[in-house]
């Protein structure tokens, strides 16, 4: 049942902003409350996909050496280099620009195991790998919003706004999952706990669409001239992610499943992650809210293609009849 809801996500959330889309158009006064009730289902979101996550065994993912150093240097040089050069064909509106980089500057832990597992990938390696992402993206968001944004952010005292959220929705969720995850490693209910929410993450990120877009339809209407600059610039970094993946796959010897693993990192990002802190900004910042959502529905349409061109775009060196370019010995989703 996980793997069918993980299959068919995408057109979970593209019903469930649609749906939200035309509750609030029809019923106004209805989802004027969307708003405050999305602040519990996101805490609940992140609780759930973190617990997905092998925070207690960060070490381990530091084993394959030379793959981790690509994925570093690919999601955290290589893409926000990419970035910068998109940010030329941005609008010039302050809170779009902002969340084209909320949303494209932080790789996914979520989806991307998922990705990389029906596509080809090494799901093991993703898996392993989501901590260091997880971790490194915290560090650094704050350093690319003031070197991207510099006087703008200062002005704006943006980092007054996220940080509250930044404490409050993504680090106590954090802390409760790995308290979680220890608890799993002694106590069998508390095991099977953690494997029950592993079903969570799909529903509630549908959850989370419907409601963002009732309560912003009225944006999202606005903002109509800009989705279609938005859908080249989010298309275009689809396609140089998966290039960039190729590239660094050759430069460090990962082909492969290994190699489709990176390109899965680079082309998934984090909205889910990033978006309490656009949802908690002032009305002037709302816009960023809308390009965060409408990102994260251009990527999952964009993960359907990965899947069919990554295979063909990232071979392996010496595939045996039994290995085919869509198939992966590695794909199981036990991390260890």
């Amino acid at each position: 049942m996980r793997d069918t809801l993980e299959r068919y996500q995408v057109w979970l959330y593209l019903s469930g902003i649609l749906a939200g889309m035309a509750l609030g158009h029809s019923l106004p006064e209805t989802t004027a409350y969307f708003e405050e009730m999305l602040w519990p289902v996101l805490g609940v979101l992140l609780y759930a996909t973190f617990t997905q996550i092998p925070l207690t065994h960060l070490a381990r993912a530091f084993r394959d050496k030379r793959f981790n150093a690509a994925l570093v240097l690919g999601n955290f040089l290589v893409m926000p280099g990419i970035v910068w050069l998109l940010m030329f064909l941005a609008p010039a509106d302050p809170a779009v620009r902002l969340g084209i980089l909320l949303v494209l500057l932080v790789p996914c832990t979520d989806w991307f195991i998922s990705f990389t597992h029906l596509g080809g990938g090494d799901g093991t390696r993703a898996i392993a790998a989501s901590p260091i992402l997880l971790i490194l993206q915290i560090v650094l968001l704050p350093l690319y919003l003031w070197l991207f944004l510099d006087e703008a952010m200062v002005d704006a005292n943006l980092a007054g706004h996220l940080l509250p959220v930044f404490f409050g929705l993504i680090l106590t969720p954090l802390l409760l999952a790995w308290l979680t995850e220890k608890g799993a490693e002694k106590r069998p209910k508390v095991e099977r706990l953690v494997s029950a929410l592993g079903w969570l993450p799909v529903p509630a990120l549908t959850l989370v669409v419907f409601l963002v877009a009732g309560s912003q339809i009225a944006l999202v209407t606005e903002s109509g001239g800009i989705l279609w600059l938005l859908l080249v610039i989010f298309t275009l970094y689809l396609v140089a992610a998966a290039l960039a993946g190729q590239l660094l796959s050759r430069i460090f010897d990962l082909p492969g499943a290994r190699g489709r693993t990176l390109a899965y990192s680079f082309g998934t990002r984090n909205s889910f992650v990033v978006l309490p802190f656009a949802i908690a900004l002032p009305d002037l910042w709302a816009p960023a809210v809308v390009v965060i959502v409408f990102q994260s529905l251009v990527e999952l349409f964009g993960m359907t293609g990965y899947v069919k061109w990554l295979p063909r775009l990232i071979r392996a060196s010496d595939q045996s009849p039994n290995t085919g370019p869509g198939t992966s010995k590695s794909t199981t989703q036990t991390p260890y």
